[in-house]
């Protein structure tokens, strides 16, 4: 079945969500061809022509849902075709569960009509395709785009292959995603109906993910099966406080899509702050219908409107402003050049090493350089980085100098420490003597 909406003799009444398409359809024709691509695929070892399989029989007979997941992601011919050929015990133990989504369009539809009682949801198309690995459910502008790889995948899928490039899949696929396939598409069906398709710092992502975590939680009277929702529950305040340090980074990987590398070694725990907060704010609420809707319509192109609801609710023990203040705080500097003293008029041209020292350890994987006030005619061009120090405290760049020559350059805020608070961007700036 290509698409739930072909019979509508088969749908009841009670049903309308994907019967007439007020709310939206259900599709489930990428699996299909995937598939039918794949059966080619895996009886040649010639790229050429596994690429051509790939492209003629998947990716150009694919949905606009395929096309809306490639984008999202980041999806290529190669990223299909690598994890074709780097993980076939993967995909046969994941093959017959995807080739089931179809049977999950009644329950879907139901609990999407659950929802519209408490809220008046706009129409949602629901594509189930295939991608890559790297999600199991996002959403692009209307569309709900459900990774079936990942998303119906069960204990019983083989994760040997996986271990190494994915290795928060196994301890996913034990939580057995494909029996919380309804609440995941609710969830991303929350997504569609919120003004901006994100936050703009880790405490309103977290508000923005925790919002649709939450809201399915009310609609189908059922408990998120999101692990970081239970365990946070039970470690509030432990999370809190850290959480609390943290929430005005613009960096998310701490707690939002990341691995189990973490102090709590549990993933995507900023879903649990959100799902704390907007909790909060519904216990609190006199009217649970407008509750609902102030949850699901907060403009998260308002900074202030955030910080003020979030205030509102009661969550953190001191105002958000005060909060943020301390971040700022908080936040590494540079405190020097070991080669020189910054702002120096006589450095000398022969000088190949300069050398950055911070006030804290930083994350070793991340760095971010920008123009100076001068502009690019008096930009300090680093012909390689040479690397962190052991204790990540300074960092050490090689340069070619000229004489009688002004450089600047600045530090910014990609710098950050491995709590992801960023570094106070800092200006490189000094002149060469003649010789």
């Amino acid at each position: 079945m290509k698409n739930l909406l072909i019979s509508l003799a088969l749908c009841l009444p009670a049903a309308q969500l994907f019967c007439q398409g007020t709310r939206g359809n259900f599709v489930t024709s990428d699996i299909d061809h995937f598939w039918t691509a794949y059966n080619k695929i895996i009886t040649t070892q010639d790229s050429a022509q596994q690429y051509d399989y790939l492209n003629r029989l998947f990716i150009a007979k694919g949905t606009p849902g395929l096309t809306a997941m490639m984008q999202a992601k980041r999806y290529t011919l190669k990223s299909y075709i690598d994890a074709i050929n780097k993980y076939p015990l993967f995909w046969k133990s994941i093959r017959s569960n995807t080739l089931k989504a179809k049977n999950y369009a009644r329950e879907i539809e139901l609990a999407v009509n659950k929802l519209a009682k408490i809220y008046p949801v706009k129409a949602a198309e629901l594509y189930f395709t295939i991608g890559a690995l790297r999600s199991n459910g996002t959403t692009m502008n209307n569309k709900v785009l459900i990774g079936s790889e990942l998303a119906m995948a069960d204990e019983n899928t083989i994760v040997a292959e996986l271990a190494g490039d994915f290795s928060y899949l196994p301890a996913f696929f034990k939580n057995n995603p494909v029996k919380h396939i309804v609440f995941l598409n609710v969830h991303e069906y929350v997504h569609t109906q919120q003004k901006t398709a994100g936050g703009y710092d880790l405490l309103s992502q977290c508000l923005y993910e925790g919002i649709a975590e939450f809201v399915p939680v009310v609609a189908m009277q059922k408990p998120s099966p999101t692990p970081a929702v239970g365990y946070g529950t039970k470690n509030n305040q432990k999370v809190k406080a850290v959480f609390s340090q943290e929430m005005f980074s613009p960096w998310f990987y701490n707690w939002i899509w990341n691995d189990f590398d973490n102090e709590f070694k549990i993933r995507d725990l900023g879903y649990y702050v959100g799902y704390a907060i907007a909790d909060k704010y519904y216990k609190q609420a006199k009217d649970k219908k407008l509750a609902i809707k102030t949850l699901i319509e907060l403009d998260y192109n308002k900074p202030d409107e955030i910080e003020q609801f979030v205030d509102a609710t009661g969550y953190f023990s001191i105002p958000v402003s005060q909060l943020k203040q301390a971040y700022e705080n908080s936040r590494p500097v540079v405190t020097g050049i070991r080669q020189f003293k910054n702002g120096a008029r006589d450095v000398n041209p022969a000088l190949t090493t300069i050398t950055i020292e911070f006030s804290e350890k930083m994350d070793k994987r991340y760095r971010s350089f920008e123009l100076g006030p001068l502009g690019e005619p008096n930009l300090l061009r680093l012909k390689s980085f040479a690397g962190f120090s052991e204790d990540g405290k300074s960092a050490s760049f090689e340069v070619e100098l000229k004489p009688i020559q002004q450089y600047q350059l600045i530090l910014g805020e990609g710098f950050r420490t491995e709590r992801a608070i960023q570094l106070k961007p800092y200006l490189v700036d000094f002149k060469t003597a003649d010789k």
